[in-house]
């Protein structure tokens, strides 16, 4: 059977495994969550090949391009295929000092033990 020429876009988010269940990518659908080409989709919005389709998964935005159309849920192996990935990657994390605790019952720290702990912690 021939690609179809459009599917849903919930099923299409559920059987590219954007989703886990088809009905959380229809309820990501009426939560605005799932974009397709930049405009709010509901769960029945066609999506055809080369459509930007923008989901919010939770923890951050991730953009797709569709490059090949599937109804029905397939293999991770098979589901990377139908989509091209055009997220941006993360912002390099910046290291933070550990929080400098001290044990219960030391009392308050002496005049070198403050300077040490500011320069612990960069001031």
């Amino acid at each position: 059977m021939p690609d179809p020429s459009s599917v849903r876009v919930d099923s299409w988010a559920w059987a590219v495994r954007l989703y886990k269940t088809r009905s959380a990518a229809s309820d990501a659908c009426k939560a605005g969550h799932l974009k397709v080409n930049g405009e709010r989709a509901k769960p029945a919005q066609p999506v055809k090949v080369g459509d930007e389709v923008r989901a919010w998964t939770g923890t951050a935005e991730r953009i797709y391009i569709a490059r090949r159309l599937i109804v029905k849920r397939v293999s991770a192996a098979v589901a990377a295929e139908c989509f091209e990935d055009r997220t941006p990657p993360p912002p390099p994390r910046t290291e933070v000092p550990a929080t400098v605790t001290r044990e219960r019952g030391a009392g308050r720290p002496t005049k070198r033990e403050r300077r040490m702990l500011d320069q612990l912690r960069g001031r």
